[in-house]
């Protein structure tokens, strides 16, 4: 089986196409310039070395190198060898907190970006497990079910914002109802919530909905976003600071109590997020620690790549059409 490991580099080869309407264009305004310099026959016998079709050969030569470039730039691979591997993994469901507290800059850039970049380098270092996503702020909504194309995943996070969400609060336990809705019902294990969210408004219902997910084999990891110290928000009606009705500043803070008290009902741990990749390998680390359950099969191919062979044959070709000197002009020498 062939593939190219880098297919979307395969666009470039459209720059071809492009050249060659500039040659053409090129090759017509020449001849223009030549008919006006007088019989095109003539002027032709006064270019020095040259040689009917070189110009052509040269463009050839310069679009074929061009064309075995990209495609050694997309790695052209053949399958060398099949392996079937066993995988294991379990159910990740990541409920991400979206309310507009999320955009304090208490941690730069601002809270929601950092979540987005833990939960980025998270599905960096996973491997087998699936991952749903979940976003809430007063309500939940399941923006990806359980998957194992983290790529999507990855996509559809960059594109979360607090606008997804109009119902505005922290009700982590709506999200928790949700993950469970998410989670398989045929089996009491092998099954994970992180909860990522700065804890701020208090959910009386948070920790025994958690209690009840626990009861169900969830294991709930919470993760802090913010500082307790906390920082204002911007208002974009005023285009400043946000205030309450009484005209003081709001000032948003990390909950951290809140947060640990879920965690621990949740049989998982709190990490207050300071370092994103941090975090993330001991967020990844405590998943391992879990009992895994099988996936299936997966047949893994090893590829063997030629991308060297088709450099190899651009440059050659680049080096040729360099030693292919172009025609001059003759000059006239006048002898004593």
């Amino acid at each position: 089986m062939m593939r190219f490991q880098h297919i979307s580099h395969l666009f470039a080869l459209g720059l071809i196409p492009v050249l060659i309407g500039l040659f053409l264009w090129m090759i017509y305004w020449r001849n223009n310039k030549i008919k006006k310099l007088g019989d095109q026959s003539l002027v032709q016998q006064q270019l020095l070395g040259r040689i009917p079709g070189r110009l052509t050969l040269k463009f050839i030569l310069l679009s074929i190198a061009l064309f075995t470039i990209i495609v050694g730039w997309a790695n052209l691979q053949m399958g060398a060898r099949t392996e079937k591997v066993q995988r294991k993994g379990v159910d990740v469901v990541v409920a991400l907190d979206v309310s507009k507290s999320m955009l304090a800059q208490d941690i730069q850039p601002d809270r929601l970006t950092r979540a987005k970049q833990l939960v980025m380098s998270m599905m960096d270092k996973m491997q087998n497990d699936r991952v749903a996503l979940v976003i809430f702020a007063g309500h939940s909504y399941l923006q990806v079910p359980l998957t194992v194309d983290y790529s999507t995943m990855k996509m559809m996070l960059q594109n979360v914002t607090p606008d997804m969400v109009p119902t505005q609060g922290t009700v982590i336990s709506d999200a928790v109802d949700l993950a469970m809705k998410s989670f398989s019902q045929k089996e009491k294990k092998f099954k994970s919530l992180i909860i990522i969210s700065d804890g701020e408004d208090h959910d009386e219902n948070a920790v025994a909905k958690v209690k009840e997910a626990a009861d169900q084999g969830v294991i709930t990891h919470t993760v802090g976003i913010g500082s307790p110290q906390g920082a204002t928000l911007y208002d974009p009606e005023t285009r400043g600071v946000k205030l309450d009705e009484q005209g003081n500043p709001v000032v948003s803070k990390l909950n951290e109590e809140e947060l640990k008290n879920i965690a621990a009902a949740g049989h998982g741990t709190y990490t207050l997020l300071r370092n994103s990749d941090d975090a993330a390998t001991k967020l990844v680390n405590a998943l391992d620690g879990m009992e895994q359950k099988s996936l299936g099969a997966v047949v893994f191919t090893d590829y063997t790549s030629y991308f060297q062979y088709f450099l190899a044959l651009g440059f050659i070709l680049l080096i040729i059409e360099w030693l292919l000197s172009g025609a001059k002009l003759k000059t006239s020498t006048k002898t004593a």
